[in-house]
């Protein structure tokens, strides 16, 4: 079974859009999302230095949109019933509610630009930030976050932990972080996941409450637990709740492996993913899609799902 995963927030990098706005078809579409959600995704995905692109409230529809793009080259031709099912990290569930069909792509789009805009609103009350936690000691590591009073927001597996919560406290860990441990600082302007993103939930549930979301037509899974969900209107719900919520990545991973997963696609901006797989997942085929020169060892991969069907 071969499964299409959608990246979270950091994994976006100036001009990331670019080689798929050269298909005119593509260009419009874009162009219609720009229109809806009042920003402009071609220029931002295109011109755009890293700092801009940082702001959260243009980071995830630009990062949805181009998950979306990818996804419909890959899965064109019927390829999409070669799918066996699909996640996403964090605001790439709204990628994934998309390509399983609970929402419609253009409400996807204006639906995380809310939660975008949202969240920033958030972030903005006091400084915060995000860093990776790579190795070292498990207790040490606690102790350590506890001791900074951080938590961890994002329990992504293969040895990874995302922490967040006040900007200063960040700094301090990756100043002196644990023993055998790497601190990465994230490219983000928030502590998501966390109680910092509660104001962010109040707004953004109401627009959530008014889009229309149906059953998904593909097997999806939650980072809420690792489960998979079958009503759509439960896993927009879900999406919305885990603003504030940490994000449970490695549990999702133990579900593609008891689920019987034989390979994992990237959607773009591609990267975070398969790298989390490559060790949480050992032995695993898998294929980021960057580009549209991506595509080919993609559908190879998806083709062996038909073989093994």
């Amino acid at each position: 079974m071969i499964v299409v995963v959608a990246p979270g927030q950091g994994s976006q990098t100036p001009g990331f859009l670019a080689p798929w706005l050269e298909d005119a078809a593509v260009r419009e579409r874009v162009g219609q999302w720009s229109e809806a959600i009042g920003v402009d995704l071609a220029v931002h995905g295109t011109e755009s230095d890293a700092d801009t692109i940082k702001d959260t409230a243009l980071a995830q529809p630009l990062i949805v949109a181009a998950g979306i793009i990818t996804a419909n080259a890959l899965l064109a031709d019927g390829r999409r019933a070669l799918v066996g099912g699909v996640a996403g990290h964090s605001v790439g569930e709204f990628t994934a509610a998309a390509v399983a069909g609970i929402l419609q792509p253009t409400d996807a789009v204006s639906l995380v630009a809310a939660r975008g805009r949202a969240m920033a609103d958030a972030a903005a009350l006091e400084p915060t930030s995000m860093a990776a936690v790579l190795g070292g000691d498990a207790d040490e590591v606690a102790q350590a976050l506890e001791a900074h009073g951080l938590v961890p927001a994002n329990h992504n597996g293969g040895g990874q932990t995302v922490v967040a919560g006040a900007a200063a406290a960040i700094a301090a860990l990756a100043e002196n972080p644990p023993a055998k441990a790497r601190v990465i600082p994230l490219a983000v302007a928030g502590a998501f996941h966390t109680r910092y993103m509660a104001p962010a939930v109040e707004r953004v549930a109401p627009v959530a409450a008014g889009t229309t979301a149906v059953d998904p037509t593909l097997p999806i899974w939650t980072n809420a637990d690792g489960s998979r969900v079958d009503d759509g209107r439960q896993f927009v719900d879900l999406m919305v709740q885990q603003i504030a919520n940490p994000v449970h990545w490695d549990s999702v991973m133990e579900s593609f492996q008891q689920a019987g997963v034989t390979g994992i696609i990237e959607l773009a901006p591609a990267g975070a993913l398969v790298g989390l797989a490559k060790r949480g997942l050992r032995g695993t085929p898998t294929v980021a899609i960057k580009s549209p020169e991506d595509l080919p060892a993609a559908i190879e991969l998806l083709s062996t799902a038909e073989v093994s069907a």
